[in-house]
């Protein structure tokens, strides 16, 4: 009879610790989070080089007619996001069914957490937060695998993206810049296409890792929470895969209007293929994503400075693209905190 007093008491008072928990990062994380953001990302603008320059380019187009391209802009932001939404959705769908509101919320708090760590993995915390706690660890292995989709497509296109810088390009175009070497390029290229045909099979083929993992001396323990992968069917896969594409097409697209936007003189398909480039070489540098601005504005330089003089221009649409899709985003998420609630254990 004691005992079942004694745990009686215990249940209550951990009850009452959660809840306090829960009152704690509802009331306070998300308004410190947001004014951390803000500090943060007023200090990362304030030491750009340029930044006079580049606002004022920004400003002068964004007057009169193209008005409507940034409207586009941020409209294919909020389908970007949905369509990321949908992917979680997706893939939740093994170990819980969730509205896609819901997914689209733990999504934007994901990048709230996630902009100031490093390579995003704040992410995975931040969308965990709105799973049943019993579903937590399988949940997160499932979004690792979302991610490892978008950077598969990103490789694979990347590829392409070298292909027709090494093919079209004219050779001096290639020796101006030490980054766009063409030994360079050859070397990344067959490195990255390797990567990338290793993973495409590993991508379609979990069971296979999993089963290489069990060799592993002490994976039992951490193994039985992902099990979930080797039980997902290639059609889910299929359906992943596909909206990782057009998450990426999103992203292309609103690049190219960005560009056109702040006056680059580059063609779409030129555009579409250095925009590979630097979407793979973003992805394979280790970065925070608020350090991201410098790393964009060098990358975007070496590639669009091959065939526009317009530095300033290029730059703005680096620093536009960063500010659109990532900083909106990570502070109406830091705001969504405000009514989270935290799922319970079923």
């Amino acid at each position: 009879m004691n005992n079942i007093k004694s745990a009686t008491l215990h249940y209550s008072f951990v009850k009452q610790r959660v809840k306090k928990f829960q009152g704690l990062l509802k009331y306070w994380l998300g308004p410190i989070l947001f004014v951390w953001l803000a500090v943060s990302i007023y200090h990362q603008l304030s030491n750009q080089a340029n930044l006079h320059s580049t606002l004022l380019t920004m400003k002068q187009s964004l007057s009169g007619s193209s008005s409507w391209t940034l409207l586009a802009i941020c409209g294919l932001m909020m389908i970007n996001w949905s369509i990321e939404a949908r992917k979680w959705q997706v893939l939740l769908l093994p170990v819980e069914k969730m509205s896609w509101w819901k997914c689209l919320q733990a999504t934007l708090s994901g990048v709230a957490f996630a902009i100031n760590t490093p390579n995003r993995i704040g992410e995975y915390g931040g969308r965990i937060l709105y799973v049943q706690e019993g579903n937590r660890i399988p949940a997160m292995s499932l979004t690792i695998l979302g991610s490892f989709s978008q950077l598969l497509i990103t490789m694979l296109l990347g590829c392409g993206g070298l292909i027709y810088l090494l093919n079209v390009s004219p050779e001096g175009l290639l020796a101006q810049h030490s980054l766009s070497n063409k030994l360079w390029l050859q070397i990344m290229l067959y490195t990255v296409s390797t990567i990338s045909v290793f993973c495409t099979l590993l991508y379609f083929h979990l069971g296979l890792l999993l089963r290489f993992a069990e060799k592993i001396p002490g994976s039992s323990k951490w193994l039985q929470h992902i099990t979930i992968l080797e039980d997902l069917h290639v059609t889910n896969l299929l359906r992943v895969f596909s909206l990782s594409l057009c998450r990426y097409v999103v992203f292309v697209i609103q690049f190219i209007l960005m560009l056109q936007l702040m006056q680059v003189s580059v063609t779409v398909w030129q555009a579409f293929w250095l925009i590979a480039i630097m979407f793979l070489v973003l992805a394979l540098i280790p970065t925070i994503a608020l350090a991201e601005i410098g790393v964009r504005g060098k990358v975007s330089l070496a590639l669009f400075g091959l065939f526009s003089i317009n530095s300033i221009g290029i730059i703005a649409a680096s620093v536009g693209i960063w500010f659109i899709n990532l900083v909106i985003p990570a502070l109406f998420g830091s705001l969504l905190i405000l009514g989270i609630k935290i799922a319970d254990k079923k």
